[in-house]
C-alpha cells in the first residue's frame, strides 16, 4: 500500500457524525513488534453528544475519560467481558462523544492479523469491532493515546477517496437504535453486520 501519512487533528471534523463519515476510507495503522498491521476503515458508528447509547451519557468516569479528550484520541473499552472496542474521541476537549471503528479492510500485516486472530479467513480478520481489536492487538493499554501522531496506533490517509458511502441504523444497540449513525463502504466485503444493511 502507498505509505499513508498521519492525519493532522485539524483535518478531523469536530462534529461526531461528520467525523464518523470522514473516517471511512482512512487508514488505521498499528505498529507491533512483529511489524506493521492495519487497513482501510470501511465501517464506523457515531455516538454523539447526549447520546443515550454512548458511554459518555452519564458523564466522565475514570473508565471513559478518553472519550472527553480532544478529537482524535483512542478510547478503548472491554465489551461483554471479552472483546476490546476501539473508538476515536470527537468534539472539543471536555465533551464526551466518539466514533466506534467497526471494521477495516486489511491491507498490511495480514500474517500478523491471522496469527492474532487464529484464523486465515482474511474476510473475517477485522470485520466487526471485537475482531478488529483482536487482529491488531488493541487493548486498554492504548486507551487515551493520540491517534494523530505516529506511534503504536494512528490514523492515516493514503490520498485515496472512499467508494460510495452508505448510512444506516447502528448495530446491536437498544437505546436510540433508530438513528442513522452507521457509515460504511457500500458493497465492501469487509463490512460487518446484516447483509440487508450493507447494500
Amino acid at each position: 500500500m502507498a505509505h499513508p501519512r498521519v492525519l493532522d487533528r485539524a483535518e478531523l471534523p469536530v462534529d461526531t457524525v461528520q467525523l464518523a463519515r470522514f473516517l471511512i476510507g482512512k487508514m488505521l495503522v498499528r505498529m507491533l513488534a512483529e511489524g506493521v498491521a492495519g487497513g482501510r476503515i470501511v465501517e464506523t458508528e457515531g455516538y454523539d453528544i447526549g447520546d443515550p447509547a454512548g458511554h459518555a451519557y452519564r458523564g466522565m468516569t475514570p473508565r471513559n475519560r478518553a472519550l472527553f479528550l480532544e478529537r482524535g484520541h483512542a478510547y478503548v473499552y472491554l465489551a461483554y467481558g471479552s472483546s476490546f472496542m476501539l473508538n476515536v474521541s470527537s468534539e472539543m476537549s471536555g465533551v464526551g462523544a466518539g466514533v466506534l471503528i467497526r471494521a477495516i479492510e486489511p491491507t498490511d500485516g495480514i500474517g500478523i492479523m491471522e496469527r492474532n486472530r487464529g484464523t486465515e479467513r482474511v474476510r473475517d480478520l477485522a470485520r466487526g469491532p471485537g475482531r478488529l481489536s483482536a487482529a491488531l492487538g488493541i487493548d486498554r493499554r492504548l486507551d487515551g493515546i493520540d491517534l494523530c501522531r505516529a506511534g503504536p496506533l494512528w490514523l492515516g490517509s493514503d490520498g485515496q477517496a472512499s467508494d460510495e458511502i452508505g448510512q444506516s441504523k447502528r448495530i446491536g444497540i437498544t437505546r436510540a437504535a433508530d438513528r442513522l449513525l452507521r457509515f460504511y463502504v457500500r458493497g465492501n466485503w469487509f463490512v460487518s453486520g446484516p447483509q440487508a444493511l450493507n447494500g
